[in-house]
């Protein structure tokens, strides 16, 4: 990873510098340099003269600076030449390179902290220790969202989600699986329900509209600190689950915003199947045809009005009573009646919460 890090600001300083500049490591080894050919070189006699020399020293035509990882010397500047032109260089980069190193190794560290609290892989009380260690602000308002490809894309997701979140210092993205990736963004005060679904809108979008990605996200509730991030996740994943079953066409879900579906999806199967026996008493739910179910759907969706689901049906509205009958008969609910329309529609989310085969308790 330091090698990335350092081939990429080594490289730019080629034509800037005009000489042969590089990285070794505390073995003599160059892990970066401007002369791609040298890469991989050991410098004969670097390990022993790096212990006895002081931060900056000469050696075979070339001027090293060492400078820290950490409490360690374990990397040094070279620069070709020995006057005091190559010395300044090497100082400059050291510099500029231990900067870099130590900027990169706290974000790294930072995002595996992170990473780490929201699959719930460190103890409770070691969570504000390593805040404290990282200068990680533990009281700041986040939430958690499961971006999940579902098809297409040669681009990783990971990669545009990362891209506009650029703030590597307060939102976090990183992957769980081949499909899932998370993002932990920093929030705001005064940022509502709304605002966190038009955030997921825009992911969702750039996703298909850019990269032809098709993607759902999944919203956990937002958390005042950070050792309830864990939970927030655990909610983003339900979410996504819920909607598997009762919301497959929705693109945006949100935990707080699952209604009486989430209920149900906590509910034990005996509970469930016991209920639909129940409810059904009179006739089985597996007697009513797909027209019929059809004509239950949209009677719903115009909140029980017979004129409305008429006109929607393009069907007469004597039709329509005829059906409301028949279910009647069948089924011993009268849909027209608020009571029965409740128990009913229960008994339907119920009914495909069964048909995914959760595991039975």
């Amino acid at each position: 990873m330091a090698n990335r890090v350092f081939q990429s600001v080594i490289y730019q300083m080629k034509d800037a510098i005009n000489r042969v500049v590089g990285v070794v490591d505390e073995t003599g080894a160059v892990i970066s340099c401007s002369e791609l050919n040298l890469i991989g070189e050991v410098r004969e006699g670097y390990m022993a003269e790096r212990l006895t020399a002081g931060d900056r020293f000469v050696r075979d035509g070339y001027t090293y600076q060492q400078f820290s990882n950490a409490k360690h010397n374990d990397y040094a500047v070279f620069v070709e030449g020995v006057d005091e032109t190559a010395g300044q260089f090497a100082g400059v980069l050291a510099i500029s390179l231990q900067s870099i190193k130590q900027y990169h190794d706290e974000k790294f560290d930072k995002s595996n902290f992170i990473k780490n609290v929201v699959l719930d892989n460190i103890l409770p009380g070691d969570i504000y220790a390593k805040a404290r260690e990282l200068h990680f602000a533990t009281d700041v308002s986040r939430v958690v969202f499961i971006v999940r490809v579902i098809s297409g894309g040669d681009i990783s997701a990971y990669d545009v989600v990362s891209s506009l979140f650029p703030d590597k210092q307060k939102d976090f993205v990183f992957n769980i699986s081949e499909t899932d990736t998370v993002l932990v963004k920093e929030i705001r005060k005064g940022i509502d329900r709304t605002d966190m679904e038009k955030l997921a809108a825009s992911i969702v979008d750039t996703l298909s509209g850019e990269h032809y990605i098709k993607a759902v996200v999944g919203i956990g509730t937002p958390i005042a600190n950070v050792k309830d991030l864990a939970t927030s996740f655990k909610e983003a994943q339900i979410a996504m689950e819920v909607s598997k079953v009762f919301d497959t066409e929705k693109q945006i879900i949100r935990y707080d915003n699952l209604g009486i579906a989430r209920l149900i999806y906590q509910l034990p199967t005996t509970v469930c199947e016991m209920f639909l026996r129940e409810v059904f008493k009179q006739g089985s739910i597996e007697s009513l045809d797909q027209e019929t179910l059809f004509t239950i759907q949209r009677f719903f969706e115009n909140n029980l009005n017979v004129s409305e689901t008429s006109r929607g049906l393009f069907v007469h509205r004597n039709t329509l009573v005829y059906r409301l009958e028949k279910i009647k008969k069948l089924t011993g609910l009268d849909l027209r009646e608020f009571d029965d329309a409740i128990v009913f529609k229960v008994a339907l989310m119920v009914k495909k919460y069964l048909s995914n085969n959760p595991a039975k308790y």
